[in-house]
Protein backbone atom coordinates (compact mmCIF):
# COMPACT_ATOMS: atom_id res chain seq x y z
CA UNK A 1 0.00 0.00 0.00
CA UNK A 2 1.23 3.49 -0.81
CA UNK A 3 2.08 5.58 2.23
CA UNK A 4 1.51 9.28 1.63
CA UNK A 5 3.30 11.68 3.93
CA UNK A 6 0.82 14.54 4.19
CA UNK A 7 -0.17 17.11 6.74
CA UNK A 8 -2.26 16.38 9.82
CA UNK A 9 -1.83 19.90 11.24
CA UNK A 10 -0.84 22.98 9.26
CA UNK A 11 -1.07 26.74 9.59
CA UNK A 12 -4.41 28.26 8.69
CA UNK A 13 -3.19 30.07 5.56
CA UNK A 14 -1.89 26.86 3.99
CA UNK A 15 -4.85 24.70 5.01
CA UNK A 16 -6.54 23.25 1.95
CA UNK A 17 -3.73 24.44 -0.29
CA UNK A 18 -0.80 22.10 0.42
CA UNK A 19 0.90 20.04 -2.25
CA UNK A 20 0.06 16.70 -0.71
CA UNK A 21 -3.39 17.36 -2.22
CA UNK A 22 -1.90 16.78 -5.68
CA UNK A 23 -0.86 13.27 -4.70
CA UNK A 24 -4.10 12.47 -2.90
CA UNK A 25 -6.11 13.67 -5.91
CA UNK A 26 -4.12 11.44 -8.23
CA UNK A 27 -4.62 8.43 -5.97
CA UNK A 28 -8.36 9.07 -5.86
CA UNK A 29 -8.49 9.31 -9.65
CA UNK A 30 -6.42 6.16 -10.08
CA UNK A 31 -8.13 4.14 -7.36
CA UNK A 32 -4.95 2.87 -5.71
CA UNK A 33 -5.22 2.02 -2.00
CA UNK A 34 -3.20 4.33 0.24
CA UNK A 35 -2.74 5.47 3.79
CA UNK A 36 -1.83 8.94 5.00
CA UNK A 37 1.03 9.34 7.45
CA UNK A 38 0.17 12.56 9.27
CA UNK A 39 2.81 15.27 9.53
CA UNK A 40 2.38 17.98 12.15
CA UNK A 41 3.86 21.15 10.69
CA UNK A 42 3.71 23.36 13.81
CA UNK A 43 5.40 20.59 15.79
CA UNK A 44 8.22 20.62 13.19
CA UNK A 45 7.79 17.00 12.14
CA UNK A 46 9.34 17.93 8.80
CA UNK A 47 12.63 18.61 10.57
CA UNK A 48 12.84 15.21 12.26
CA UNK A 49 15.70 12.90 11.34
CA UNK A 50 13.17 10.24 10.37
CA UNK A 51 11.45 12.46 7.83
CA UNK A 52 14.66 14.05 6.53
CA UNK A 53 15.85 10.54 5.69
CA UNK A 54 12.96 10.39 3.22
CA UNK A 55 13.12 13.97 1.97
CA UNK A 56 16.37 15.83 2.54
CA UNK A 57 14.61 19.15 1.90
CA UNK A 58 12.02 18.53 4.60
CA UNK A 59 9.07 19.19 2.32
CA UNK A 60 5.64 17.68 1.70
CA UNK A 61 4.68 15.50 -0.11
CA UNK A 62 6.56 12.23 -0.10
CA UNK A 63 5.45 8.68 -0.69
CA UNK A 64 6.79 5.29 0.31
CA UNK A 65 5.56 2.55 -2.00
CA UNK A 66 6.82 -0.66 -0.41
CA UNK A 67 10.29 0.81 -0.02
CA UNK A 68 10.28 3.01 -3.13
CA UNK A 69 10.52 6.54 -1.74
CA UNK A 70 9.60 9.37 -4.10
CA UNK A 71 9.47 13.09 -3.35
CA UNK A 72 8.48 16.19 -5.36
CA UNK A 73 4.82 16.29 -6.36
CA UNK A 74 5.45 16.14 -10.12
CA UNK A 75 7.75 13.13 -9.80
CA UNK A 76 5.28 11.38 -7.49
CA UNK A 77 2.35 11.86 -9.87
CA UNK A 78 4.33 10.61 -12.85
CA UNK A 79 5.48 7.59 -10.83
CA UNK A 80 1.92 6.74 -9.78
CA UNK A 81 0.69 7.12 -13.36
CA UNK A 82 3.38 4.80 -14.69
CA UNK A 83 2.77 2.30 -11.87
CA UNK A 84 -0.98 2.16 -12.44
CA UNK A 85 -1.13 2.70 -16.20
CA UNK A 86 -3.71 5.42 -15.57
CA UNK A 87 -3.68 9.20 -16.03
CA UNK A 88 -0.98 8.87 -18.67
CA UNK A 89 -1.09 7.48 -22.22
CA UNK A 90 0.61 4.17 -22.87
CA UNK A 91 2.26 5.30 -26.11
CA UNK A 92 5.54 7.21 -26.04
CA UNK A 93 4.22 10.20 -27.98
CA UNK A 94 1.26 10.65 -25.65
CA UNK A 95 3.42 10.23 -22.57
CA UNK A 96 5.76 12.89 -23.92
CA UNK A 97 2.89 15.39 -24.00
CA UNK A 98 2.03 14.63 -20.37
CA UNK A 99 5.68 15.10 -19.39
CA UNK A 100 5.80 18.33 -21.39
CA UNK A 101 2.80 19.86 -19.67
CA UNK A 102 3.68 18.56 -16.22
CA UNK A 103 6.99 20.39 -16.43
CA UNK A 104 5.26 23.45 -17.89
CA UNK A 105 2.86 23.58 -14.95
CA UNK A 106 5.67 23.42 -12.39
CA UNK A 107 8.07 25.78 -14.12
CA UNK A 108 6.66 27.97 -16.87
CA UNK A 109 3.37 28.69 -15.08
CA UNK A 110 4.03 28.20 -11.36
CA UNK A 111 7.32 30.11 -11.17
CA UNK A 112 6.02 33.59 -12.11
CA UNK A 113 2.77 33.11 -10.14
CA UNK A 114 4.47 31.90 -6.98
CA UNK A 115 7.34 34.39 -7.21
CA UNK A 116 4.85 37.23 -7.63
CA UNK A 117 3.10 36.17 -4.44
CA UNK A 118 6.38 36.04 -2.49
CA UNK A 119 7.35 39.50 -3.66
CA UNK A 120 3.91 40.93 -2.84
CA UNK A 121 3.89 39.63 0.73
CA UNK A 122 7.46 40.76 1.38
CA UNK A 123 7.83 43.99 -0.61
CA UNK A 124 4.20 44.90 -1.26
CA UNK A 125 2.12 45.27 -4.38
CA UNK A 126 2.83 48.10 -6.78
CA UNK A 127 6.60 47.85 -6.51
CA UNK A 128 8.69 47.51 -9.65
CA UNK A 129 9.52 43.83 -8.95
CA UNK A 130 5.84 43.09 -8.28
CA UNK A 131 4.70 44.80 -11.47
CA UNK A 132 7.38 43.05 -13.52
CA UNK A 133 6.41 39.64 -12.17
CA UNK A 134 2.73 40.23 -12.80
CA UNK A 135 3.54 41.22 -16.37
CA UNK A 136 5.46 37.97 -16.77
CA UNK A 137 2.58 35.98 -15.24
CA UNK A 138 0.01 37.64 -17.53
CA UNK A 139 2.10 36.83 -20.58
CA UNK A 140 2.22 33.15 -19.62
CA UNK A 141 -1.48 33.03 -18.77
CA UNK A 142 -2.40 34.62 -22.08
CA UNK A 143 -0.33 32.01 -23.89
CA UNK A 144 -1.92 29.25 -21.83
CA UNK A 145 -5.37 30.66 -22.57
CA UNK A 146 -4.69 30.41 -26.29
CA UNK A 147 -3.58 26.80 -25.93
CA UNK A 148 -6.77 25.90 -24.06
CA UNK A 149 -9.12 27.66 -26.49
CA UNK A 150 -10.13 24.44 -28.25
CA UNK A 151 -9.01 21.84 -25.72
CA UNK A 152 -10.77 20.11 -22.86
CA UNK A 153 -7.57 19.05 -21.10
CA UNK A 154 -4.02 20.32 -21.20
CA UNK A 155 -1.92 17.49 -22.66
CA UNK A 156 -4.19 14.99 -24.40
CA UNK A 157 -7.90 14.42 -25.06
CA UNK A 158 -8.11 12.69 -21.67
CA UNK A 159 -7.57 13.91 -18.11
CA UNK A 160 -3.98 13.18 -16.99
CA UNK A 161 -1.60 13.95 -14.15
CA UNK A 162 -0.58 17.07 -16.08
CA UNK A 163 -4.10 18.41 -15.48
CA UNK A 164 -3.82 17.78 -11.75
CA UNK A 165 -0.56 19.71 -11.58
CA UNK A 166 -1.74 22.58 -13.78
CA UNK A 167 -5.07 22.92 -11.97
CA UNK A 168 -3.49 22.93 -8.54
CA UNK A 169 -1.00 25.59 -9.62
CA UNK A 170 -3.79 27.77 -11.02
CA UNK A 171 -6.02 27.36 -7.98
CA UNK A 172 -3.34 27.76 -5.31
CA UNK A 173 -3.92 30.39 -2.66
CA UNK A 174 -0.55 31.82 -3.63
CA UNK A 175 -1.95 32.46 -7.12
CA UNK A 176 -3.59 35.86 -7.42
CA UNK A 177 -6.97 34.86 -8.84
CA UNK A 178 -7.46 38.37 -10.21
CA UNK A 179 -4.71 37.58 -12.68
CA UNK A 180 -6.86 34.79 -14.13
CA UNK A 181 -9.99 36.86 -14.69
CA UNK A 182 -9.24 38.01 -18.26
CA UNK A 183 -8.55 34.46 -19.46
CA UNK A 184 -11.87 32.71 -19.99
CA UNK A 185 -10.40 29.47 -21.33
CA UNK A 186 -8.05 29.14 -18.37
CA UNK A 187 -10.90 29.77 -15.93
CA UNK A 188 -13.22 27.31 -17.70
CA UNK A 189 -10.47 24.69 -17.68
CA UNK A 190 -9.83 25.25 -13.97
CA UNK A 191 -13.53 24.85 -13.16
CA UNK A 192 -13.86 21.78 -15.37
CA UNK A 193 -11.04 19.98 -13.60
CA UNK A 194 -12.08 20.99 -10.10
CA UNK A 195 -15.61 19.74 -10.73
CA UNK A 196 -14.31 16.18 -10.96
CA UNK A 197 -15.69 13.88 -8.22
CA UNK A 198 -12.22 12.65 -7.28
CA UNK A 199 -11.09 16.19 -6.47
CA UNK A 200 -14.18 16.82 -4.36
CA UNK A 201 -13.60 13.57 -2.42
CA UNK A 202 -9.99 14.55 -1.89
CA UNK A 203 -10.83 17.99 -0.54
CA UNK A 204 -13.60 16.69 1.73
CA UNK A 205 -11.33 14.04 3.25
CA UNK A 206 -8.51 16.54 3.66
CA UNK A 207 -10.68 19.05 5.50
CA UNK A 208 -11.99 16.35 7.80
CA UNK A 209 -8.52 15.02 8.56
CA UNK A 210 -6.24 18.06 8.63
CA UNK A 211 -6.39 20.56 11.49
CA UNK A 212 -5.78 24.24 10.78
CA UNK A 213 -3.87 26.12 13.50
Amino acid sequence: MVKVYGFSRVNEFAHGNTRDLRVLWALEEIGLPYEVVGIDHPRRDLDSDEYRAKNVFGQIPAIDDDGVVVTESGAILLYLARKSGKLVPRDLAGEAQVLRWSFAALSTIEVPLLTSWFVDINDGKGTKPSDALKSWARMRLEQLDGWLANRTFIATDDFTVADILMTHVLSARSTDQDLLKPYQHVRAYQTRCMDRPAWKRTVDAYRERVEAV
